[in-house]
């Protein structure tokens, strides 16, 4: 009766563990996502013509990156260890591998942002503003993300 205890005991653990992994692993590709979201399918569709241009949407999306950006380093402070299930995309065990080196990738993405807050009043201006960030975030992918499928 104890040894069948102690052995769901244990498993109970392990998969409480795994959860907690899986959690962590979401929450990364959920920051992510919403960045991804305000610089590519928001200005990067602007950009291309694909929706129209809105003011009001460009200072909503560059608000997003500048909230999400400033939570990378808290956000993949742990590795998870495993992929979200079914994504495309995923973090390199070089994050946790050069740790200050990936966090330096985070105030120039942060910068460019800052630059071009507020200096967005055309489609041209977006356009700049959209190469300027995509390119710092760009140095960070080269090396940081992986393509999973």
């Amino acid at each position: 009766m104890k040894r069948t205890m102690i052995v769901v005991s244990t498993l109970l653990l392990g998969a409480g563990a795994v959860m907690a992994q899986q959690e962590i692993a979401v929450q990364q590709d959920n920051l992510m996502r919403s960045q991804a979201k305000s610089l590519y399918t928001i200005i990067l569709k602007m950009t291309k013509g694909d929706i129209p241009y809105n003011q009001k949407v460009v200072d909503e999306a560059i608000a997003n990156l500048e909230a999400d950006v400033a939570k990378i380093a808290k956000t993949f402070e742990v590795n998870p260890k495993q992929d979200v299930v079914n994504a495309t995309y995923g973090a390199s065990p070089k994050v946790w591998q050069s740790k200050a080196d990936f966090d330096s990738k985070i105030p120039p993405v942060q910068k460019a942002i800052a630059d071009v807050k507020g200096k967005i009043t055309d489609l041209a201006s977006l356009k700049v503003a959209y190469t300027a960030m995509n390119d710092r975030c760009t140095d960070c992918h080269e090396t940081y993300r992986l393509k999973l499928k």
